[in-house]
């Protein structure tokens, strides 16, 4: 089952990677974006806590070497927010 937001989502990070300026930061969004890939086509959806560490993860480099490119991390962020309005629990 595809889950459009988490795609979604895993191509706004790849788009950071691709244009920050900070290799760190590119390599961090690329294992984020990896993981909604993954995540976005599983057989099983994740939960709450999963998609809130990786929502952590991209506030994290939104606030140090990813700062320029905080629009696509924003809507990266925004797009696993839709996910969650939908996922039961927590």
């Amino acid at each position: 089952m595809a889950r459009d937001e988490l795609a979604d989502a895993s191509d706004h990070l790849e788009s950071a990677a691709d244009e920050t300026d900070s290799d760190a930061a590119a390599e961090r969004l690329g294992e984020l974006a990896d993981q909604l890939d993954r995540l976005a086509t599983a057989d099983r959806g994740p939960d709450h806590g999963r998609l809130a560490r990786i929502q952590s993860a991209i506030d994290e480099v939104r606030s140090g070497d990813g700062a320029d490119v905080a629009e696509a991390l924003d809507a990266a962020d925004d797009r696993i927010d839709d996910y969650r309005a939908d996922l039961e629990g927590v």
